[in-house]
């Protein structure tokens, strides 16, 4: 495979310093309403990374599911890999790959559990078989079949197939408290745009940096 020759240009325009908000915050909802506009496929998916005890990162795709000036949510099983990583070592960075309009944000921090009473607001919220899929699913255990899997599910749902499906002990959020939000558009001749907002206290510090 010739993979060195492929390439492309970045041409849909540059990002100056007058065009930021203030605050981090701020300008990852006027990217992500933008994203959400334009109709992308998944515009809340998000690379997330996390270290092992031993220093090996890992990666999943996972669905910001909440943002505010305190952080980033998502949701996961408390036993998978990434919850047990984090359970050592809070640190965490995010990716969100926009190639469609050349832009990416990546956001550097500490995660932090929801309380039950967040995780039970939003698990309700799903549709009933996710919820049920919450239950099945011991998140990055090994597994025989995926027919043990549907087997299980289908299980579950018979158990819950009156009222209410409770809230998982071993299932929830989590809120990724950033001290790093770097914002990037393409650029010709791979001149990129960056900027790095970095936490100073109650303020941001606001910095361009080389491509």
């Amino acid at each position: 495979m010739d993979l060195e020759s492929l390439r492309r240009e970045y041409l849909r325009g540059g990002l100056q310093r007058e065009d930021l908000e203030s605050d981090p915050f701020a300008q990852f909802e006027k990217w992500m309403q933008q994203a959400i506009n334009l109709e992308f496929s998944d515009p809340t998916a998000m690379t997330v990374a996390t270290v092992d005890e031993g220093g090996q990162p890992s990666q999943r795709i996972v669905l910001l599911k909440q943002f505010d000036q305190r952080g980033f949510v998502f949701y996961t099983n408390y036993g998978s890999r990434k919850a047990r990583e984090l359970a050592q070592n809070p640190r965490i960075s995010l990716h969100f790959p926009w190639h469609e309009i050349e832009r990416q944000v990546k956001v550097c921090g500490r995660a932090e559990r929801l309380s039950s009473a967040e995780s039970m607001k939003y698990f309700v919220s799903r549709p009933r078989d996710s919820q049920i899929a919450a239950y099945a699913s011991r998140q990055s255990k090994v597994i025989d079949s995926r027919s043990l899997l549907l087997n299980q599910f289908e299980a579950l749902k018979q158990k819950f197939k009156a009222g209410e499906i409770p809230l998982p002990d071993f299932w929830g959020g989590y809120r990724v408290v950033p001290h790093e939000v770097e914002f990037w558009q393409g650029g010709a001749s791979r001149l990129h745009d960056r900027f790095r907002y970095s936490r100073q206290d109650s303020d941001w510090l606001i910095e361009r940096l080389a491509p």
